[in-house]
């Protein structure tokens, strides 16, 4: 069958923090799409076939109406540009959970080098004792953040919080207990409770798979 290319097709994989971030989006935003499943531990994000979607060998990568769009947080960004699901309500909203994505990128990302050097990849202590403060710091600034607020930004979730959320989901495969940061723990509560909210082991196939949540 020949792919429809007006359909949302992503590439990812279950383990990956990063494919959960569109993936939890677009479960949200209740959208049908495609599921192409790369399978990391195998190197297929490293064969022609794939660098030819990512030039960068790493997942995600969205397809959508002849564009492909590469990298967790640019795909949020053009998903909520094109949908308008999680934009944010006001002009200022919507350039604050762009900078909190960008913020992610730099800080939150720690948080994923501890579970993946804790899960996939041993390394020298000396490593992870550089990275785990760093991981504690952005899960702590997040928790202030958080302080007196249901959101990271505005009234409503956003792509803010789907970002920061998708990247410290795996937390506690990194050994990061989550009810050291009671605010972060509530919050995550509130996600689990919005419609079509699953846990990327829930949500993320190990295969290639069709998703039509409104059909």
């Amino acid at each position: 069958m020949i792919p429809d290319p007006a359909r949302l097709t992503l590439y990812g994989s279950f383990t990956s923090s990063s494919s959960y971030k569109p993936m939890l989006y677009l479960a949200l935003a209740r959208l049908p799409f495609s599921f192409r499943t790369v399978n990391l531990k195998h190197g297929v994000q490293k064969q022609p076939e794939y660098l030819a979607i990512n030039r960068y060998g790493q997942v995600p990568a969205l397809r959508h109406n002849g564009l492909t769009i590469v990298q967790s947080n640019v795909i949020l960004d053009y998903l909520a540009r094109t949908t308008g699901h999680f934009a944010g309500a006001t002009a200022q909203d919507h350039w604050r959970a762009r900078e909190w994505l960008s913020w992610e990128a730099d800080n939150i990302t720690n948080v994923a080098k501890v579970r993946h050097y804790s899960r996939f990849r041993q390394v020298d202590a000396a490593v992870m004792e550089y990275f785990r403060p760093l991981a504690l710091a952005a899960v702590s600034f997040v928790d202030q953040a958080l302080q007196g607020r249901q959101w990271l930004v505005g009234e409503a979730p956003s792509i803010a919080d789907i970002g920061c959320w998708g990247r410290m989901v795996f937390m506690a495969e990194g050994g990061l207990d989550i009810a050291a940061w009671p605010n972060v723990q509530a919050w995550s509560h509130r996600l689990a409770a919005l419609p079509g909210f699953a846990l990327p082991y829930d949500l993320i196939p190990s295969k290639d798979r069709e998703f039509d949540p409104c059909a």
